[in-house]
């Protein structure tokens, strides 16, 4: 069976020479899904895109990048053990494919100066299109200009207390990685650059540490491969950061790697991976325990729904230690990354209708079939119904989302800004920590009477502008034995008030089922 691979050509401002479409034999074929984050022209800021593209072994390399023995740090020292398991399955499995493993111990060379692999790389003549600066570090793109870097390295990254003694520890590659005498070893950009061209390699992956210095720096890393023309991957739950949590900005140490790996797939380079080669789930460290939040905005209409769940996705990764990822549908139908919702402790939607691919509504089907919690805002009650007909051929619907997950019957709204409030017997309630009430909202009022039995109201609302009944604004709801929680608010101007970003974060807590901040 043959397999056509189908490449993207430009990222991030720079050309990149993806290779020309061509079938590729099964037995060689790397079936990937690259992840960038994209400019979009409507809003100015960036969202993750996917493409799915097919890499032709024998024309891919993987350079492992400084997965030493010992590191000076030794935090660093015993994630590197932790992940070296995992990441010998990879190279494995992509030296089956054909690919040409390049070990890159920096400063080590001495330990495998008579090793088949080490004088491969040194046997490998000059290429002909030798880039001048490839033998030295590459501080930045062009591509980067404008982009904040997002953490501080400035201490050196060790997130150990005390903070180790720094120093050069490193002897040689840690043993767990097997190297074959058909890999090759070396720490130098020529060698590396007159291996992948002497063997016509056009793609090159990334893995090893660490992400904010070496993998993306090295003259043969990142920066390099990209500037030079390589369609180059970062692995990137085969990596790891120096970075201390103790500095700017003051999140996760794995945050801190989530920050500077969407760095990379906005002004770098796509990344991939492991699961995609190895099958089954991502590498996660064990000391990673970050509740995981998938949000999802598809909403255009004047309520600033990315926006809102831009401001949300902050709060939860800097003040609740959370790994939280946004997802933006292009378009009306295009939702990239839908298959990260399957492993997500908690989904947040912002929708607003929107028929979605049918793969990638099943993984939001299949995510509250199975029970799982949910919070939603506003247009969510109408996020996956058109006004009219159908959506075109391959796509599909959840006409009755209102009803079937949110336990209400959207009717449309009043005009005019509203008035919200605790409702009565309701102030106890863990969700309504910290909010009384009434406030003022420079929104319409939801019609979604009649509220389904098994809801709990926690929130009514006034409408100050038109003349309707009192509606809820906010409840809570169980589909599936799972957790709900929604409310008809979330104008971009509400999102702003510190009270209903409480009420939320309350929502988010309770949902997974954990203890609602005091404060």
């Amino acid at each position: 069976m043959l397999l056509r691979a189908v490449l993207f050509m430009s990222l991030c401002g720079c050309t990149v020479a993806m290779a020309r479409a061509a079938d590729v034999p099964e037995a060689n074929a790397l079936s990937l899904r690259l992840h960038r984050r994209l400019k979009q022209a409507t809003t100015g800021t960036y969202a993750l895109r996917q493409q799915d593209v097919v890499w032709d072994g024998h024309k891919t390399a993987v350079v492992v990048c400084d997965m030493w023995d010992k590191h000076w740090c030794k935090g660093a020292t015993s994630r590197v053990a932790e992940m070296a398991p995992r990441m010998n399955l990879f190279l494995e499995a992509a030296r089956r494919k054909g690919a040409l493993i390049i070990h890159a111990p920096s400063a080590c060379m001495a330990a495998y100066k008579d090793h088949a692999a080490r004088r491969r790389a040194q046997a490998a003549p000059k290429a002909a299109n030798l880039p001048k600066d490839v033998g030295g570090w590459c501080r930045g793109l062009p591509s980067e200009k404008g982009h904040t870097w997002p953490i501080d390295q400035a201490d050196g990254g060790c997130d150990c207390e005390p903070k180790c003694k720094g120093g050069n520890p490193w002897r040689r590659q840690i043993d767990t990685l097997t190297i074959r005498d058909e890999d090759a070893i070396s720490d130098s950009g020529v060698e590396v650059w007159n291996m992948v061209e002497q063997r016509g390699i056009a793609n090159v992956m990334l893995v090893g540490v660490h992400t904010n210095m070496c993998v993306i720096g090295r003259p043969f890393g990142l920066r390099n491969m990209a500037r030079f023309g390589k369609n180059v991957v970062l692995v990137r739950d085969l990596t790891d950061t120096m970075y201390n949590s103790r500095s700017a900005p003051h999140v996760s140490h794995f945050t801190g790697t989530d920050l500077v790996v969407e760095h990379i797939e906005t002004a770098v380079c796509p990344t991939v991976a492991s699961d995609q080669v190895l099958g089954g789930k991502p590498f996660r460290f064990k000391a990673d325990r970050r509740p995981r939040v998938v949000l999802v905005a598809g909403e255009t209409h004047h309520y600033g729904s990315e926006g809102n769940l831009r401001l949300l996705t902050e709060a939860l990764r800097r003040k609740h230690g959370m790994c939280a990822t946004l997802l933006v549908v292009e378009g009306q139908h295009d939702l990239h990354g839908a298959e990260l919702i399957d492993h997500a402790d908690l989904l947040v939607l912002y929708v607003r209708r929107r028929v979605l691919r049918a793969e990638q509504l099943k993984h939001i089907r299949a995510y509250l079939e199975a029970g799982r919690p949910l919070v939603a805002f506003r247009t969510t009650s109408h996020a996956f119904a058109l006004r009219k007909g159908k959506g075109p051929e391959g796509t599909d619907g959840w006409p009755r989302f209102d009803r079937n997950v949110l336990g209400c019957n959207y009717a449309g709204h009043g005009s005019g800004d509203s008035e919200a409030r605790a409702a009565p017997g309701a102030a106890k309630h863990p969700i309504l920590t910290g909010i009384t009430g009434p406030y003022r909202l420079q929104e319409t009022l939801y019609r979604s009477q009649p509220l389904l039995e098994g809801t709990t109201l926690l929130m009514m609302g006034r409408s100050l502008g038109s003349k309707i009944s009192d509606e809820p604004v906010a409840w809570t709801y169980a589909y599936k034995g799972g957790r709900v929680f929604y409310t008809s608010m979330g104008h971009s101007t509400t999102f702003q008030d510190a009270w209903f970003l409480r009420l939320v974060v309350n929502a988010v807590h309770w949902a997974m089922g954990s203890d609602v901040p005091a404060k």
